[in-house]
């Protein structure tokens, strides 16, 4: 048998293996995998997981249905088509359209009565039907997951909603993923899907589950950690699972575990600093951040600069992003505790800013966020609270370089 590479072990962006954790819901202190799969197996209804970016809800949908059968779509596969079932049939690759050819023969006489066989040819175009999509599901015990659903148009939400109904009566299975607090209000409070609904909300990943991703991992590849090691790789990861993977696995590349064969611990917590720094390398966010930190358009008048303790001076939109990111690193904020990070970073006992002009200043970011891509849509300031949406962009704005 081969020896086990870092890359076998740690996989950010495909299903963990190795490292594959089953944590309990607290809801009923039943596994999510169980959960899932009860779900699954309760004809005519559909299936809403609802969960945090980047805490493995793909993944956990691929360890209870297999990866073979899943037909995975994603809310923007929507953005140029307001056909469902044709999106559909083309990922699941049903043809969509086709001709299906036909020969009749049949027999004339001609003048001096001899015999002559004929042939023709039919073709006729047949276009895949709905019923076809469902048999075909059915038939290969297929699973539709639709991720991200929160970003397929809201009109057409509520038409796929309606589409679904019709579709699970006839037991085609359907799993339906979402953002918390975007959450799928065409699914959830959809009145006509009301009783046909299993539903299941993922939470936050605790710093002691993240753990055991490390301490298994790294145990695979015959190195020890402590706790105090694995705790702060945990407190980086930021309730992200796919994040603890990419931070290990950059760990270990930087290490050179997989050739270095004396390495048998790992100690010094500098290393972690490095390999968050390594791993923002890999993350595209500077274009996100250069917009929010430009705000909304000043119409040529110059904003007002704040010093913060190193003596630089920026504005409020620089001024709340660099408090999001100080210690300790938490995706939900409220005023109150954005407000303490901003009075601690101001190099000023008189010139403090006011909580209303922060409160005011988080709704202009609202609004560049709303009127933007997906990509922009990282965070959300709803009810005095913001709500980082992205784990990736946190991470970026604590490590990377803009």
């Amino acid at each position: 048998m081969c020896k086990l590479q870092s890359s076998d072990i740690f996989k950010p962006g495909t299903f963990p293996e190795y490292t594959y954790i089953s944590r309990l819901s607290s809801e009923l202190n039943y596994s999510y995998e169980i959960r899932l799969q009860q779900a699954l197996n309760t004809s005519g209804y559909l299936t809403s997981i609802i969960g945090p970016s980047k805490t493995g809800k793909t993944v956990l949908c691929e360890k209870v249905i297999g990866q073979d059968k899943i037909v995975s779509l994603t809310g923007n596969d929507f953005k140029n088509s307001n056909d469902f079932w044709s999106v559909v049939a083309k990922r699941a690759e049903i043809a969509l359209e086709g001709e299906q050819t036909e020969m009749d023969t049949y027999e004339s006489h001609n003048q001096i009565n001899n015999t002559i066989r004929r042939s023709v040819t039919f073709k006729e175009k047949y276009l895949s039907s709905k019923e076809a999509i469902i048999n075909y599901f059915k038939g290969n015990n297929l699973v539709l997951v639709l991720d991200d659903f929160h970003y397929a148009p809201t009109e057409l939400q509520f038409d796929i909603a309606y589409q679904l109904k019709d579709a699970i009566r006839k037991e085609f299975k359907v799993v339906i993923i979402s953002l918390p607090h975007r959450a799928d209000d065409a699914i959830r409070k959809n009145p006509d899907l009301s009783g046909r609904l299993s539903l299941i909300n993922i939470e936050p990943w605790q710093t002691h589950e993240l753990r055991e991703i490390a301490i298994t991992g790294f145990n695979k590849l015959n190195i020890d950690i402590s706790d105090a090691f694995a705790e702060r790789l945990a407190v980086e990861s930021l309730t992200s699972p796919q994040l603890m993977q990419s931070i290990c696995l950059s760990l270990s590349t930087i290490q050179n575990i997989d050739l270095d064969s004396n390495i048998k611990s790992i100690e010094d917590e500098s290393i972690i600093d490095n390999s968050c720094k390594f791993n923002a390398l890999n993350l595209n966010y500077k274009d996100v951040i250069k917009k929010l930190k430009e705000g909304p358009s000043t119409r040529g008048q110059q904003r007002k600069t704040y010093e913060i303790m190193n003596g630089q001076k920026v504005d409020i939109y620089s001024f709340i992003l660099r408090a999001i990111a100080e210690n300790p690193p938490i995706i939900s904020i409220h005023l109150e505790e954005l407000k303490n990070r901003v009075d601690k970073l101001i190099n000023s006992t008189v010139n403090r800013i006011d909580k209303n002009k922060i409160r005011d200043s988080l709704g202009k970011l609202q609004d560049i966020v709303n009127d933007s891509e997906p990509i922009y849509q990282v965070f959300e300031w709803k009810d005095n609270q913001i709500y980082v949406l992205d784990p990736l962009f946190l991470f970026y704005l604590r490590w990377g370089k803009y």
